[in-house]
């Protein structure tokens, strides 16, 4: 849930911060080309979900998910909702700064406690119907 860093994100950051320190013999110079470095720490925020059937041709699926404000459940007891004041979209879906999604319907299943980016979900069986 973004709660860890990325190395190359950070590392860029502090070349860049570096380069600050002495802008006008740098970037403002002849190295302009150091601002790339910024790049790896820039990163949308997006959900895509993904059949598991058959993960070698990465099928994309469309199905229903709630996307809301994260919201944190760290020693409540039980399945607390882990997000408030949600819409449903079909993904796949951009993700905001402090939005965390789960999945809408029963159809599919995520193999992954974490939703974001790409993730693989498998087809749920349909219950028996009984008359």
């Amino acid at each position: 849930d973004r709660l860890l860093l990325d190395g190359a994100g950070i590392g860029g950051i502090l070349v860049l911060l570096h380069a600050f320190l002495d802008v006008k013999g740098t970037i403002l110079d002849k190295m302009h080309y150091l601002l790339y470095y910024i790049a790896p720490a820039m990163n949308p925020r997006f959900l895509c979900l993904v059949d598991a059937a058959d993960p070698a041709q990465l099928v994309p699926v469309s199905t229903n998910v709630r996307v809301g404000q994260a919201v944190e459940t760290v020693g409540q007891a039980g399945r607390p909702k882990t997000i408030t004041g949600f819409q449903t979209h079909t993904t796949p879906v951009l993700l905001g700064f402090k939005d965390r999604a789960e999945m809408a319907g029963t159809e599919y299943a995520a193999l992954s406690s974490v939703m974001e980016g790409v993730v693989l979900v498998e087809k749920l069986p349909e219950p028996p119907v009984t008359a």
